[in-house]
C-alpha cells in the first residue's frame, strides 16, 4: 500500500532535472500520475541511479566534498590539496589531514545523504511501479507481457540499487539504520522517524537477501545492450552479495570482542557487532562467489602474446626508430631471474616453467601478454561493453578520467601529484615470484603474520647499480639502436634506471611510474624525441618533475602509471574515456579464494534462487580456482602445496594479492579495516626515496653519488603516519545525531551532546 504524499513533476528541460527526483516534492501531480506514466517512471529510476555517482564514486580523484578513500590508506597519496598550495580547499581535502586523523565529524558526509535519498527513492519505485499497468503504455507500443516484464526487471534494478546504497554506507560507517521496507512518508520529518542502527550481521543479512531477490529478476550481462552497460545485472547483484558476505565474515565484524567492538553500541546499550564468531559467514561468502563464477558470464581479460615488437616510426632519413618498442614490445616471457652475465654485469635469464610456459591461459601464460592484459583493463583501451571482466560500473566520468591528469609529469603538462608509497612499490613481486628484497615476512606480538617493508634491509647485488648507457647525452643514439628486442638485457627498462626496478612482475610495469620511466604522448608531433620522454624526478630535473616549491611532485619519488593512456594529455583536457571498475571478476575470484581458505568444515549453503544447495569446504583445488587465474594473468606461478596446507600462510598471500591486484581501486582502505590490520599498517611510517638528492645532470662525481642517495629509502616527514582506533569507522555527522535521537556515534568520535 502506498503511503507517500502528493508530489510534483515539472517539465524536464535539463539533464539535471531528468536525474533529480527532488523536484517531485513540489509539484501538483500526485505519485499515481508519475507511476502510471512510462516516461516519468523511467525518469524516476534514472534519478535513483544518479546517486551512484559524485560522492559515491570509488575510483576517483579526491575533491573537497567527495570520496577520498581511494587514497587515504597506506598505498597511495596525493599532494595537490595541501594548504600550502591550495588556499581554498587545503583545509578540507588535504591528504595529511586524513592520514593524520585530523578530520572531524563533518568531513565527507555527503555520501550519507546521497545514499539515503537513493534508498528512499528506490523504495518509492519498488512500491509504486506496479501502477504502470493502469496507464496507456500498451497503446504506446508495449504489449501486456512486455509491460509486466519491464515492471519486473526495473523493480529488480531499484531493489539492487537500494541494497547497493546500504552496502556503501555499511562499508564506511559500520552498522546503519535500515528503513522500513515499504518506504517512508515524505511528510514525516527525519526527527519523527528516529530509526536506530541495526546490528552489523543484521545489515549483512538484509542487504544480501535483497541482492538475492534482485538477482532473480535481473537480466544476465549478455542481455544488456551497449547503452545499458551501467545498469544492474544478475552478475552485479550476485557479485555485490558476495562482497557484502565477505565483509560480514571478516575478523573486524565477525565475533570481534576487542575494546573497539565493545564500545560500538546501540542506543539501548546492546552491541552492534555480534560477539559470537561464526565460521558459516565465510561459507556464505564462498558460496555467493561460487555462484558468480558458475554463472559463466565473466572471465579475466587477456591480451594475446606479442611475438615481435612493433616499430613504425622513422627518423628524418626514413630509418626505423625503436621508440615504439616501449609501447608495443615483444612479450616478455614471465618467470625470468637475474643472473651474472660473466663480465661484471647482470642479465635476465628466462625460465621455461612446466605447466605455465607451455600452457595457455588460464592454466598458463603461453598465449597471453601479462603486462598488456593488466594495463589495458584501466587505460581506456577497452569500452565497458567489450570488457569481459567488468561486472558493474558507474559508467564513464571525469572522476576517473582525471586520474591521469594528476599522474602525468609536470614537464608533459600534467599535475605530477599522485604517487605510491615505498611499501606499495616493494609489495610487487619479482618476475620469478620471489619477494622483493625489502618486503619481508614478520610476526606480530599476537603471532599473526604480516609483511613489512624494511628500509634498512641489505641490498642484494641484483638491485645495485643502473641500466646501461647512463650518459643521458647518448639517449638519442641509444634509442635508435637497430635491435630493440633485447636492449642491454633489461627489457623494458630505458638507460639510467635503478636496478631496483628490474625484473619485477608485469603488474609493476603496468602500474608504477619509477624514476626514469618512459612516458609516451601520442598527441605530440610525430617525432620520436617529442613523443617518447624519459622522465627523471631528481631534484632540479628539467621541467619541474622533481622536488619543487609548488608542492606538485611525488613526495616518495614513485608515481602511478595505472589508468594512464598515451593519448591522455595534460592540462589541455584531452583524455581517453575510462569506465570505472566498480566490480570486476578478479574481485570475485579473490573473494572465493579468501573465503574458502578460512573454512573450518564443510557447509551446504542455499542457492540465491532457492534452486538447491551449494557445498563448500577448504580444499586446495578450490582456493587455487580463485587464486591461480589472477596470478597467472599477472605472469606469476601458483603457490606450492606448503603454502596451501597452511591457512595462515595462505591468508597472508591472499591479502597481498588484494593489495597488488586492486591498487588504486579503492579497496585497500576498507580491506585493512575489515581484517583489523589498519592499526598496524597505517601507523607505520611512510617511506619513499630521497627527493632532496639530485641526479646525473652535469655528470660530475658528486651528482652520481647523489643518485645513489636518491635511491636510498628515506622516511617522508611530510606525511604523518597516525592511526587511532576511532579511524576504523567513519564518524556519524553531528547533524544526523541531532536529527535522529536513536542514532549512536561510532567509538571515539564526538556525540551530539558533546
Amino acid at each position: 500500500m502506498c503511503i507517500f504524499a502528493a508530489m510534483l513533476v515539472p517539465s524536464f528541460n535539463a539533464c539535471t532535472d531528468y536525474l533529480n527526483v527532488e523536484y517531485m516534492l513540489n509539484d501538483q501531480r500526485d505519485l499515481q500520475d508519475v507511476f502510471e506514466s512510462m516516461d516519468y517512471s523511467k525518469q524516476w529510476l534514472a534519478g535513483v541511479y544518479s546517486h551512484l555517482r559524485n560522492d559515491n564514486w570509488d575510483v576517483t580523484i579526491k575533491e573537497q566534498n567527495a570520496n577520498q578513500f581511494n587514497f587515504i590508506s597506506d598505498d597511495m597519496y596525493y599532494t595537490d590539496r595541501e594548504k600550502e598550495n591550495d588556499k581554498i580547499f587545503g583545509q578540507l581535502a588535504s591528504y595529511r589531514i586524513y592520514r593524520g586523523g585530523q578530520y572531524t565529524e563533518q568531513f565527507l558526509q555527503n555520501q550519507w545523504k546521497e545514499c539515503y535519498i537513493g534508498i528512499r527513492d528506490a523504495s518509492t519505485y519498488i512500491h509504486n511501479i506496479d501502477q504502470l499497468v493502469n496507464g496507456d503504455n500498451i497503446r504506446e507500443g508495449m504489449n501486456a507481457e512486455q509491460l509486466l516484464e519491464h515492471i519486473q526487471v526495473t523493480k529488480a534494478e531499484a531493489r539492487f540499487l537500494r541494497a547497493y546504497y546500504y552496502w556503501q554506507l555499511l562499508r564506511k560507517y559500520g552498522p546503519i539504520p535500515i528503513l522500513p521496507d515499504e518506504g517512508v512518508n515524505f511528510t514525516d520529518s527525519y526527527e519523527e522517524l528516529s530509526i536506530p542502527r541495526s546490528r552489523y550481521d543484521v545489515c549483512v543479512d538484509y542487504i544480501t537477501s535483497e541482492l538475492a531477490l534482485a538477482a532473480r529478476d535481473l537480466p544476465q550481462r549478455e542481455e544488456r545492450s551497449n547503452l545499458e552497460i551501467a545498469k544492474a545485472t544478475k552478475g552485479a547483484a550476485l557479485a555485490a552479495r558476495a562482497k557484502v558476505y565477505l565483509f560480514g565474515a571478516s575478523p573486524q565484524y565477525n565475533g570481534n570482542t576487542g575494546a573497539y567492538a565493545r564500545q560500538l553500541k546501540n542506543y539501548d546499550e546492546s552491541p552492534l557487532i555480534d560477539p559470537e564468531k561464526k565460521n558459516i559467514r565465510w561459507a556464505q561468502a564462498a558460496a555467493a562467489a561460487k555462484e558468480v563464477i558458475e554463472l559463466g558470464d565473466y572471465k579475466l581479460y587477456t591480451v594475446p602474446k606479442r611475438l615481435t615488437s612493433t616499430s613504425n616510426m622513422k627518423d628524418a632519413q626514413g630509418s626505423a626508430l625503436g621508440f615504439d618498442y616501449y609501447r608495443n614490445p615483444k612479450t616478455i616471457e614471465p618467470g625470468g631471474t637475474i643472473v651474472s652475465d660473466g663480465s661484471n654485469g647482470w642479465k635476465i635469464e628466462s625460465k621455461n616453467i612446466e605447466g605455465y610456459s607451455n600452457a595457455n591461459f588460464p592454466e598458463g601464460w603461453a598465449d597471453i601478454d601479462p603486462c598488456e592484459s593488466y594495463r589495458q583493463l584501466f587505460d581506456g583501451s577497452l569500452t565497458a561493453y567489450s570488457n569481459p571482466e567488468l561486472i558493474f560500473t558507474r559508467g564513464y566520468g571525469d572522476a576517473i578520467d582525471n586520474l591521469s591528469l594528476h599522474q602525468i609529469p609536470n614537464s608533459l603538462g600534467g599535475w605530477n601529484c599522485h604517487g605510491l608509497t615505498l611499501k606499495m612499490y616493494d609489495a610487487y613481486y619479482m618476475a620469478d615470484g620471489d619477494d622483493f628484497y625489502r618486503y619481508q615476512k614478520r610476526t606480530d606480538p599476537e603471532g599473526r603474520l604480516y609483511y613489512y617493508s624494511d628500509p634498512t634491509a641489505d641490498v642484494p647485488e641484483y638491485a645495485k647499480g643502473y641500466t646501461q648507457a647512463i650518459n643521458l647525452r647518448l639517449w638519442n643514439s641509444y634509442v635508435a639502436h637497430a635491435s630493440m628486442d633485447n636492449v642491454n638485457g633489461w627489457y623494458p627498462l630505458p638507460p639510467g634506471v635503478s636496478m631496483q626496478n628490474a625484473n619485477r612482475e608485469p603488474r609493476f610495469y603496468a602500474s608504477v611510474a619509477y624514476n626514469g620511466s618512459i612516458w609516451e604522448n601520442e598527441s605530440s608531433a610525430e617525432s620520436a624525441k617529442s613523443r617518447y620522454k624519459q622522465i627523471f624526478i631528481y631534484r632540479g630535473a628539467n621541467g619541474g618533475d622533481g622536488k619543487n616549491a609548488t608542492g606538485f611532485y611525488y613526495w616518495t619519488g614513485i608515481g602511478i602509471r595505472k589508468y594512464y593512456n598515451p593519448k591522455d594529455e595534460g592540462r589541455s583536457g584531452v583524455r581517453i574515456r575510462k569506465a570505472e571498475p566498480a566490480i570486476r571478476y578478479a574481485e570475485v575470484l579473490l573473494t572465493y579464494a579468501e573465503a574458502i581458505n578460512e573454512l573450518e568444515g564443510s557447509y551446504n549453503i542455499p542457492a540465491y534462487d532457492g534452486s538447491g544447495m551449494i557445498t563448500v569446504s577448504r580444499e586446495q583445488t578450490e582456493i587455487s580456482r580463485g587464486l591461480r587465474p589472477v596470478r597467472v594473468r599477472a605472469g606469476l606461478t601458483d603457490f606450492t602445496d606448503d603454502y596451501y596446507d597452511n591457512k595462515e600462510e595462505m591468508r597472508l598471500r591472499i591479502k597481498r594479492e588484494w593489495q597488488i591486484e586492486f591498487m588504486g581501486e579503492a579497496h585497500r582502505y576498507y580491506d585493512l579495516r575489515r581484517w583489523g590490520d589498519a592499526e598496524r599498517e597505517e601507523a607505520m611510517p611512510v617511506w619513499g626515496f630521497n627527493m632532496d638528492m639530485t641526479g646525473p645532470l652535469t655528470y660530475n662525481t658528486t651528482e652520481y653519488l647523489q643518485r645513489d642517495w636518491w635511491h636510498t629509502p628515506h622516511e617522508i616527514s611530510l606525511v604523518p603516519a597516525i592511526f587511532a582506533e576511532k579511524m576504523y569507522l567513519w564518524p556519524i555527522s553531528q547533524d544526523e545525531l541531532r536529527k535522529n535521537r536513536k542514532m549512536t556515534q561510532n567509538p571515539g568520535w564526538k556525540t551530539f551532546e558533546e
